[in-house]
């Protein structure tokens, strides 16, 4: 577990060190001094420096790898410069290091390494002019690329941006930022290494879900026990018209996989005899359905249903009739166990005011992807891409519950307690992958460790290293998301040996 701040919580950390009594100049050169340290620079260095504090640490790295003894050359992107970076631009002419203004089109190919300090965490929008054509030459020069604290191009908030710098390292300085995981982060920053330069975060804006946070979330399993003991999952979902079957039995199969007890799928009644030869190890709950095999609500059955859980994933594949809302709003009213909604079930819950959840007695987790958020929040989907924490956590207050945000990073957030996972792979950009994630969050939500947040959170980061798994055996082109489920078992082992390496 490592912590993440916002941009604007390591500008103002950054500020109140400085006001405490640490110059400016000296966190720079503490900067460049872990840089120099971690880059692994070697042979001809180009560096280059844009105008800000990014370009300052920079100068700074060039005098300490022209003391190395290196060959550095410098290119400047701009005559301007922060105080801090005016001085150690200064000390570099004094020290008789080429500085070349930059000029479009210069070849960077000569370049052993470079060392990128365009732009910094806090840039956002897209580079252009010269600093535009610089990153395409970076990425054109077949150099070594170090990108000092985030890949220039990138926004550290959301990890977006086209025009982005491919590092092969990025040296993070001071804290994580949130755009070191999420959006573009993992096709373009390279290894990532974090460097503390000694600011004290003011706040901790999120932690990071890592494997060893992921292991401590499934406990240990006794030989005096029982399936109960290991929660009844229930997953409601399925239609005729949405391929309820397969859908139906994937999430079925991850969360037996995940560890789920028993699992208890509830599904229109003629998808039960498809489902059943797919799902052998769970138990199956036919649901009233009209003659086109969708959902019709009868208030036994879901009365039945909810005595028998102890979790709840809704809306897979269930279709939006307004059987589903009438369902999702008894359950609302009537589960006091967690309640995974997702897909259908959110548009379902679209058509609820937030006043359901707010005297609901379930815990309840919402699995939004950004259409899912911009429904629910009534706010564009690319404004939630640009500021993907904030717009969970607003969603998270709003509604009084647990939201999962999904993308190629996932944010987890009940408005307090704020997780970022970054695992998963090309290959989990495939239907279905999503109901595979909700079959897991239904068995680790039922028997796991933890807070509804961090469980969540974990659920996540165990999919995405099963998805790992399946791309490493067949390609990201070829993957289903049936391929995933068909590793949760062996994810879940690898994560149950770390947890006993950890406790030994």
């Amino acid at each position: 577990m490592r912590e993440i701040v916002s941009v604007q919580t390591m500008r103002d950390s950054d500020a109140a060190c400085i006001a405490a009594g640490t110059p400016g100049r000296e966190l720079m050169g503490r900067a460049a001094a872990v840089v120099e340290e971690k880059g692994r620079f070697h042979g001809h260095v180009g560096i280059l420096c844009g105008s800000g504090g990014n370009g300052g640490d920079g100068y700074a790295l060039a005098l300490l790898l022209d003391a190395r003894g290196l060959a550095v050359t410098v290119f400047t992107l701009s005559e301007k410069a922060s105080e801090d970076g005016a001085y150690y631009r200064a000390q570099c002419r004094e020290c008789l290091i080429p500085l070349v203004p930059y000029e479009a089109g210069t070849d960077l190919s000569g370049f052993t390494v470079l060392a990128d300090c365009l732009l910094g965490t806090g840039f956002s929008g897209e580079p252009r002019g010269l600093t535009a054509d610089a990153i395409r030459q970076i990425n054109a020069s077949g150099a070594y690329v170090v990108s000092v604290d985030i890949p220039s191009g990138l926004s550290g908030d959301s990890g977006l941006g086209e025009c982005a710098v491919k590092a092969d390292r990025t040296v993070s300085i001071g804290s994580l930022k949130p755009g070191h995981f999420l959006g573009r982060a993992r096709d373009v920053r390279g290894e990532l290494v974090n460097a503390d330069i000694g600011i004290p975060p003011l706040a901790v804006d999120a932690r990071l879900m890592e494997e060893a946070d992921a292991a401590a979330c499934i406990p240990r399993r006794e030989h005096w026990s029982h399936k109960g003991k290991y929660g009844y999952a229930g997953l409601a979902g399925g239609s005729l018209p949405y391929s309820g079957a397969p859908r139906l039995a994937a999430m079925a199969c991850a969360a037996m996989r995940s560890g789920a007890g028993v699992a208890v799928a509830a599904a229109p009644r003629s998808l039960c005899p498809l489902i059943a030869p797919l799902v052998l190890e769970s138990t199956l709950l036919p649901l009233s359905e009209n003659g086109a095999g969708e959902l019709v609500f009868a208030e036994e059955e879901w009365a039945a249903l909810l005595q028998r859980v102890k979790t709840l994933s809704f809306g897979m594949g269930i279709g939006r009739g307004g059987a589903v809302k009438q369902a999702l709003a008894y359950v609302l009213a009537h589960f006091e166990g967690r309640l995974v909604i997702d897909a259908d079930g959110l548009f379902a819950l679209s058509g609820l005011s937030p006043a359901a959840l707010h005297e609901s007695r379930a815990q309840v987790l919402l699995t939004p992807h950004l259409g899912e958020a911009s429904r629910l929040l009534g706010v564009p989907a690319a404004e939630i891409e640009r500021e993907p924490l904030r717009y969970a956590k607003q969603l998270a207050e709003e509604w009084r519950c647990t939201v999962l945000l999904k993308g190629s990073g996932t944010v987890v957030t009940d408005g307090t307690e704020t997780w970022i996972t970054d695992r998963g792979c090309a290959g989990m950009a495939t239907a279905g992958s999503g109901d595979v994630l909700s079959g897991v969050l239904a068995a680790l939500l039922g028997y796991g460790e933890g807070s509804l947040p961090k469980l969540a959170a974990a659920g996540a980061y165990l999919c995405g290293l099963a998805g790992e798994r399946a791309e490493l055996d067949i390609g990201p082109t070829a993957m289903t998301a049936g391929d995933t489920a068909r590793q949760i078992g062996q994810a879940v082992r690898r994560l149950e040996l770390v947890r006993d390496r950890a406790t030994v």
